[in-house]
């Protein structure tokens, strides 16, 4: 059996906040997701995490994915490995990839080539590496005609060292029984007395067994962050990643200032997105619609030739034609069927919106189930919450609903009623019917110069 090990007891003290450094996110994901599911979608079912600084909060944000190791005590990358020899002992055929929490740009093709390659070339260990124009900082991958003759770092590097452009990405894949046997050896006579991983490349070949490399076509699997300015650059590289993979796929965009897409996003050929726009979670946008400017659109499914401008909407469906915004709010549970028009300053809250229904402004409609080519006039609310229960409310197809009413839940009004303008509709309104609601309207004169008459003896005394 193949399997992995994921390091992720980094404390990332330089992030200045409480969070285990493989939980910081990228492009709305922790780095730690981003690398269990290129472990996952290589076909790595069987994963350790080995967890260590606030472990807590990665054992809960697991739950009962995957196993975990805890290092109380953080001794190097060798000694995090060795966390796992439980689970390493449990199945010792077949292979295990080490790979860290907080590199998330490491990708299934890369783990299952170099698998490929670890298998071919009999290898006890093979290192994953990458070629980069800057390798600064980096471990330098020291090549031979059979393999490697191991990793040297940047500070202990000669010039010459110095100018090879091939680094270590600190992912691993050993055979288990040798990596057991490897982890036995590591000791921690060193000036920072840790565990080094890397010693394990010396160790093979010091017994005869053989070390390689697999130089992976993806340069971005060395990538990580110390600290928030490089937690920006991993975010700004996959920022425009995801971009660069929706523009081949012909999604258009004029600027992409402020645009964050995250990578389970699905967006149509002939979309446009304009900027300052954040589409989140399992959206996913049709063909041919303009997203934007100012939107925030969070796990919705859009449809075709839809338009919306400078709005949020949150766990709704929008079906294809509708227009939406300025400055509207869709929340959760809502269906905008297809020709609806939503104009400025509306809140729908879950809500069916029939085909072709207007509602040009000014207006919150929450549970409702509202009909076709319905007109909902400015200043309409609907009163669903009574303080102890929500009820709904229901308005037949072709109702016209006048300015300034308030339809007390739960409430219907019938096919092509109308209700006039400042009604507050109690009772249900049969269809063709005209609701109106006029009280009594009563006029003082003269009251506002009494009013102030009183408010200047009030000052002089």
């Amino acid at each position: 059996m193949n399997k992995a090990v994921i390091l992720a007891g980094g404390q990332g003290k330089r992030m200045k906040a409480p969070i285990p450094k493989p939980m910081f996110k990228v492009l709305g994901e922790p780095m730690l997701e981003w690398v269990l599911g290129a472990c996952e979608k290589a076909g790595l079912d069987k994963i350790c995490v080995v967890t260590g600084y606030e472990a807590e909060q990665i054992n809960a944000y697991l739950g009962d994915r995957c196993e975990t190791a805890f290092q109380a005590e953080r001794k190097g990358t060798g000694h995090a490995v060795m966390q796992t020899l439980p689970f390493l002992n449990a199945d010792t055929d077949g292979n295990t990839l080490v790979l860290c929490g907080d590199a998330p740009f490491i990708d299934s093709d890369t783990i299952k080539k170099s698998l490929e390659r670890h298998i071919e070339e009999h290898n006890a260990v093979t290192v994953i590496t990458a070629q980069v124009p800057d390798p600064t900082g980096y471990g330098r991958i020291l090549r031979t005609d059979s393999g490697i003759a191991g990793i040297v770092e940047d500070k202990d590097a000669t010039d010459e060292q110095k100018r090879i452009d091939e680094i270590n990405s600190g992912c691993y894949w050993f055979r288990t029984l040798d990596l057991i046997d490897m982890l036995g050896q590591i000791t921690d006579q060193n000036a920072q007395h840790e565990y080094y991983l890397t010693d394990t490349v010396a160790i093979a070949l010091e017994s005869g067994r053989r070390a390689g490399a697999f130089c992976s076509k993806n340069p971005d699997v060395v990538l990580g962050a110390n600290d928030r300015k490089g937690l920006l650059a991993l975010n700004t590289a996959a920022r425009m990643t995801v971009l660069n993979q929706h523009m081949a796929n012909g999604v258009g965009f004029t600027c992409t200032d402020g645009i964050i897409i995250e990578r389970s996003v699905k967006i149509g050929a002939g979309t446009e997105i304009l900027p300052g726009t954040i589409l989140r979670g399992k959206t996913e946008i049709g063909e041919n619609c303009v997203i934007g400017p100012n939107c925030v659109v969070e796990d919705c499914i859009v449809g075709d030739n839809v338009t919306l401008n400078t709005m949020q909407a949150y766990q709704s469906r929008i079906d294809s034609g509708v227009k939406i915004g300025p400055y509207v709010h869709i929340r959760p549970d809502s269906h905008i069927c297809s020709g609806a028009l939503i104009g400025d300053f509306v809140e729908i809250k879950n809500t069916d919106i029939g085909p072709d229904t207007l509602i040009a402004h000014l207006a919150y409609l929450g549970d409702s189930d509202i009909g076709k080519s319905v007109n909902i006039g400015c200043g309409c609310v609907t009163v669903n919450f009574d303080g102890i229960k929500k009820s709904r409310c229901e308005i037949g197809d072709y109702a016209f609903v006048g300015c300034n009413n308030n339809l007390i839940a739960p409430v219907s009004l019938g096919k092509y009623s109308y209700t006039a303008a400042g009604a507050t509709i109690t009772t249900d309104v049969p269809d063709y019917a005209l609701a109106i609601d006029r009280g009594t309207l009563h006029i003082k004169e003269g009251y506002t110069l009494r009013k102030f008459a009183q408010k200047k003896d009030e000052e002089k005394e």
